[in-house]
């Protein structure tokens, strides 16, 4: 008969196997669990995840919770009260002038201003990234901020 759409049938056209029913069946006797052991008895078998005493694969992985990003960007964080300390009449400010001056010890990091304090002098800043309370700051002090990528 040809599988068309007026002839499908969503049942399942084989039929289940009926063990347990005599050795003419097919599936007596032992009815397919074979002759001993463990998962030859009624209520037979172990649990999920067990591996035959050795120590399971759930118990040898880390307890802990949560997982680490490795996708995560760690920044240089400088807030405007450390620029007016490194910069006390202002000028320019970018990682790599915030490295000589000893803020930071490398450029591994990208930068990123934050608003912590009062901008007392005018910054002309590069940073990758500015806080936009920090951006308010600087600018009213007269100064600007460049976001580089």
């Amino acid at each position: 008969m040809p599988l068309n759409q007026h002839t499908f049938s969503p049942k399942n056209s084989r039929k289940k196997k009926r063990i347990g029913r005599g050795d003419s069946s097919g599936s007596g006797s032992f009815s397919g669990r074979g002759m001993k052991g463990q998962n030859s008895r009624s209520g037979g078998g172990v649990r999920p995840g067990f591996e035959g005493g050795q120590i399971a694969l759930i118990k040898r992985l880390p307890s802990l919770r949560g997982f680490n990003n490795i996708f995560k960007v760690q920044y240089s964080v400088v807030n405007i009260d450390s620029l007016n300390e490194i910069f006390p009449n202002g000028g320019e400010v970018d990682l790599d002038i915030l490295v000589e001056k000893g803020a930071f010890k490398n450029t591994n990091r990208p930068l990123k201003v934050l608003g912590r304090g009062e901008a007392s002098a005018a910054f002309n800043v590069k940073s990758h990234k500015c806080s936009a309370s920090a951006k308010s700051k600087i600018e009213a002090a007269g100064g600007t901020v460049q976001v580089i990528s």
